[in-house]
C-alpha cells in the first residue's frame, strides 16, 4: 500500500468512518446532533459547533493548497465563524464538511509518496507528510473536547 493511502485512510478514521484510535469519530459524534446542542455554552469552553469548524477551516485550507492554491488560512481566524441559527444551517455545515473531508483524503491519495517529503508552501512549515499528521493529531484533540462537552450537554 502507498504511504499516501495509509495516511489518507487514518485521515478518514478521525474524521468519517473509524473507531480504532478514539472508538468514534467526527462523523459519529455529530452526525445526528441537535444544532441547539452543538452551539449550547459550556461556561467558557468552546462550543461543539466552534471545534467542528475549526477543525474544518484546516482541512478546507489545506485543500486549497492540495489543489495548487495558496496558502491563506491564519491561527488567528481559526475560531472566528458566524453564529449558526437553525438545524438546516448546522446539517448544511455537516454536509460541507464531509465532503471536504473526503476531498482532503482523495488529494492525499493522489499525491505520490516522494510529495510527502517535499515543503508543504515553504519550509518553515514542514513536509506535506508533517502537515498533514498534524491535521489528524489536532482533529484527534479536538475529538476529545467534543465527546466530552457532549457528554455534559447531554447529561442535563
Amino acid at each position: 500500500m502507498k504511504n499516501t493511502v495509509e495516511i489518507a485512510n487514518r485521515f478518514r478514521e478521525v474524521i468519517l468512518n473509524g473507531t480504532w484510535i478514539a472508538n468514534t469519530n467526527f462523523k459519529d459524534q455529530l452526525e445526528n446532533l441537535d444544532w441547539e446542542i452543538a452551539v449550547k455554552p459550556i461556561q467558557n469552553l468552546n462550543t461543539i459547533a466552534i471545534l467542528a469548524q475549526h477543525i474544518h477551516y484546516y482541512i478546507n485550507g489545506i485543500n486549497q493548497v492540495f489543489k495548487g492554491g495558496t496558502l491563506d488560512i491564519k491561527d488567528k481566524f481559526s475560531f472566528d465563524f458566524p453564529p449558526i441559527d437553525s438545524q438546516e444551517q448546522w446539517n448544511n455545515f455537516l454536509i460541507k464538511f464531509w465532503k471536504d473531508s473526503e476531498e482532503f483524503a482523495l488529494l492525499i491519495e493522489q499525491m505520490s509518496d516522494e510529495k510527502l517529503n517535499e515543503n508543504f508552501v515553504e519550509e518553515k512549515y514542514g513536509t506535506y507528510k508533517r502537515n498533514i499528521d498534524a491535521i489528524i493529531e489536532h482533529s484527534y484533540y479536538h475529538l476529545g473536547q467534543i465527546v466530552s462537552i457532549k457528554k455534559q450537554q447531554l447529561k442535563f
